[in-house]
């Protein structure tokens, strides 16, 4: 579905969606179902009509006269509009509600497939409940343009301007007495739907961030309960929530408003028919008939008015929530990037670093100028101490990160101007603290590639000495191992990871930390499987245990964003440097 414009282009961080532009894109698209329902609401409306219109006959003509066969007309006639309005209201129903529920789950998917498209800096600055809460709540509001809220706008209105010429033909005067506190109670509405809006939208913000606090509380129970931290997180979800509370007092003291002006109003203009019709009947200006047909039909008129505030209030809501949704379709993608034309063809993995500075805030460099090359089929290990800068070189290497000056290049293409995916169906990475998602074993390590051959996954099981401790489950590969692989251990977390990237079969491979969670006895048998993952492939290793790093092409010291040394092992080991202290240091302990 085309996403909606915003009328603001200056401001693209605060769309407004208007009701013209939501018409056009989200209505006018389905106009054929559209047109069927509004098909079946005017004749329900039209049927709705035949009650009042009928006990007028019924006073007027049918019991002065005494006739009985013309009493049994009327029922069959009544009998059959209320059948034709309960068949209508079901295919009102069964059209435009389920069309309404087919529209969320397609815009759900739209904005999931743009949340997936856009750089990982929006995400290390966004918390994952809160997006959550925009592809899941943010589009709820939708069904109200599709369905019941266009249904009651369209039919209502409908019914409203057909009562309205009746009530002007059956008496002309009480009908304008009528439309003063009408007119009145317009008034009023227009102004409260004005003060909603932003109400609705921060809402949507409200809640975005409450359900991120909570989503981020429930991963983390572990740290909650290991620091008796359970009153804290309480406190501060309740003070999320009391903010939500507040917002939505506010909206309600607006339909408050609307409601009880509209109970007031709509009082004096029945009172006053009240007085005026009797008066009429006095002078036998007006039959009993005539005036309970006039009543009955001043209620079609009227109900349609007054839900104009639960109308009102759901298109509201519903314009709120796309205005959110479009702050995310308007973001950059990765992709998006105009300067990203070259599709890399013979893909060798050699990796360059020509002067690469960073740094993740303005004036505050992480990265000066970095030099290296990795050839084709390297090893090259990054050392140093916590916060010099390995994980920003692995970041850049990964393209998750984008140079602030200097080159990166691959195979001899500037890699701010390749395709993000030329590139990244050649990556593997394996992460300190790798991520499973919820599942089997077996398909956290088929991740990278659903459709490999059972061979290939056992190929990779046993590389990477998985099957070592899926031998003695009773499920095997089949086994469940819980949201984020809680059941299993960190080593074994990490063994299932090397799977997968060995599965992947990248050209280069990024291993941050790989080791770092791992005991004695499953460094031993990792270090087996990372000759067989890095045979062949470029390779960027981040390691802290240096032991793991000394067969590497190169080494290169990382301190304060630097490169302080380079070399491999043993020449830095001869060099009695920075990397020496390091080494030595780590053999003492």
């Amino acid at each position: 579905m085309q996403h909606l414009k915003t009328t603001d282009n200056t401001n693209k961080s605060k769309p407004k969606v208007t009701l013209k532009q939501a018409f056009v894109t989200i209505i006018w698209p389905r106009r054929k179902l559209v047109f069927i329902g509004l098909f079946l609401i005017v004749i329900r409306s039209l049927s709705g009509l035949v009650l009042p219109w009928q006990s007028k006959v019924l006073l007027d003509d049918v019991v002065p006269s005494g006739n009985t066969n013309a009493l049994w007309t009327l029922i069959i006639i009544v009998i059959s509009a209320i059948t034709v309005q309960a068949v209508t209201s079901f295919m009102l129903t069964k059209i435009l509600s389920v069309q309404a529920q087919y529209l969320i789950s397609e815009l759900r998917a739209q904005v999931q497939k743009k949340v997936l498209s856009l750089p990982i800096s929006f995400f290390d600055n966004t918390k994952s409940g809160a997006l959550v809460s925009r592809i899941m709540s943010d589009v709820e509001g939708v069904r109200n343009l599709i369905g019941t809220g266009l249904v009651q706008l369209v039919g209502g209105s409908f019914t409203a301007i057909v009562s309205l010429i009746i009530l002007i033909k059956l008496n002309a005067w009480m009908t304008l007495f009528v439309f003063v506190p009408l007119t009145i109670f317009g008034i009023i509405a227009l102004k409260a739907f004005k003060y909603i809006r932003p109400i609705f939208r921060t809402r949507g913000k409200i809640n975005a961030e409450v359900t991120g606090r909570l989503t981020e509380t429930l991963a983390g129970v572990r740290v909650i309960k290991a620091f008796n931290a359970e009153d804290q997180e309480n406190k501060i979800f309740e003070k999320g929530v009391e903010r939500l509370y507040q917002n939505v007092k506010k909206s309600l003291t607006a339909t408050a408003l609307m409601t009880s002006s509209s109970t007031f109003l709509i009082g004096i203009a029945t009172t006053g028919i009240m007085g005026i019709g009797g008066y009429y009947m006095i002078q036998s200006e007006m039959t009993t008939g005539d005036f309970l047909f006039f009543t009955l039909v001043l209620g079609f008129m009227i109900a349609p008015i007054v839900q104009m505030s639960n109308i009102g209030s759901q298109l509201t809501e519903a314009l709120a929530g796309l205005d959110r949704t479009e702050e995310l379709m308007n973001m950059a993608a990765e992709e998006d990037d105009t300067n990203r034309t070259i599709e890399l063809q013979k893909f060798k993995g050699e990796l360059e670093f020509n002067e690469v500075s960073f740094a993740y805030e303005e004036g505050k460099p992480v990265l000066h100028d970095i030099n290296f090359k990795a050839e084709s089929g390297s090893v090259i290990a990054l050392v140093g101490s916590s916060g010099s800068g390995k994980s920003t070189i692995a970041g850049l290497s990964a393209t998750f990160l984008n140079p602030k000056s200097g080159q990166i290049t691959i195979d001899g293409e500037d890699l701010s101007k390749v395709k993000l995916q030329s590139f990244r169906r050649h990556l593997g990475v394996v992460l300190q603290d790798e991520f499973l998602f919820e599942g089997t074993i077996r398909e956290n390590i088929m991740f990278p590639r659903p459709q490999a051959s059972e061979a290939q996954v056992q190929a990779a099981v046993k590389a990477a000495y998985v099957n070592e401790f899926t031998d003695r489950f009773d499920d095997g590969l089949d086994t469940m191992i819980g949201e984020r692989g809680v059941k299993l251990s960190g080593g074994q977390r990490q063994r299932i990871a090397i799977a997968r990237a060995i599965l992947a079969d990248p050209k280069i491979i990024i291993l941050d930390e790989a080791t770092s969670n791992l005991d004695t006895e499953s460094e031993a048998l990792i270090q087996k499987s990372l000759g067989e993952l890095t045979k062949n492939r470029t390779t960027i290793v981040i390691a802290h245990r240096l032991s793991t790093i000394r067969k590497a092409d190169q080494i290169l010291v990382i301190e304060n964003g630097r490169i302080a040394e380079r070399g491999t092992h043993d020449e830095l080991i001869a060099a009695q440097g920075r990397y020496f202290d390091l080494y030595t240091y780590q053999a003492k302990i």
